[in-house]
């Protein structure tokens, strides 16, 4: 297995609202107007699981397949053109905030390794910038 990863993200929210966040795809409606509209298209999603069309590779779906709380979230593509997981991890860096990194890791013969390394790279990068985005300080953890 090949695996990608985003380099570290700072996040001025706590690991508990960020996790609470994520954890919960509903939370993130929000995001669907940050999307390049070009490369994204028809963003739906529920609690676990979220589908999105995205070029080159066309329809992708992610089911939550485990869940660590306030530490990790992963996921396995369900539908996609290359079989992959996708896991988030959240690393307190104080009560104020946190550190998250993406990983993704694929099964990936050597010819298409080299076509999609560099897409799949710029792609993990820009996905950790956008969840680095999200005002988590907004969103109610679910016991206040």
């Amino acid at each position: 297995m090949t695996k990608y990863e985003s380099s570290i993200k700072l996040i001025p929210a706590s690991q508990q609202q960020v996790y609470a966040t994520l954890s919960d795809l509903n939370n993130l409606e929000r995001l669907k107007q940050a999307l390049p509209q070009e490369k994204v298209k028809n963003l739906r999603f529920d609690a676990d699981s979220l589908t999105i069309e995205a070029a080159p590779m066309g329809e992708v779906t992610m089911n939550i397949v485990e869940k660590e709380p306030c530490k990790c979230i992963k996921f396995a593509a369900t539908s996609s053109p290359l079989p992959f997981n996708l896991w988030i991890q959240i690393i307190p860096e104080n009560d104020a905030a946190c550190k998250l990194r993406l990983t993704v890791g694929l099964d990936i013969n050597p010819f298409l390794k080299a076509m999609v390394q560099k897409p799949l790279s710029e792609g993990i990068e820009k996905m950790a910038e956008l969840l680095a985005l999200i005002p988590y300080h907004q969103i109610a953890l679910p016991d206040e």
